[in-house]
């Protein structure tokens, strides 16, 4: 696995997420009560990008047709039909910055 730089733990407040690029993979590292998560930032329905959603505790909101995802395991909270589940990736916080691994 590669350890992948994200960003400084300020600047991904509670509440917030980010996109990145890592190992060739489009990931989302999304804050949820103070704690850094990560899943597959494209939703398995019609390739939507996550991180343009909306983020509600640790509920994610697909922006094109409103799937609803659990950040924190990468699994499908809501949808009229079964979809598969985003994935979830390892964080790691050291000195202040996050990393993800993938």
């Amino acid at each position: 696995m590669a350890k992948v730089m994200v960003g400084k733990a300020s600047d991904i407040p509670e509440g917030k997420m980010v996109h990145v690029t890592a190992g060739g993979k489009e990931v989302l590292v999304a804050n949820v009560g103070g704690k850094y998560y990560a899943t597959g930032d494209i939703c398995t329905h019609a390739g939507a990008e996550l991180h343009e959603g909306q983020l509600e505790g640790k509920e994610l909101t697909c922006p094109w047709h409103g799937s609803k995802w659990d950040v924190t395991t990468g699994d499908l909270i809501w949808f009229p039909q079964k979809l598969k589940p985003l994935g979830k990736y390892s964080v790691i916080v050291e000195n202040g910055t996050v990393y993800v691994e993938v």
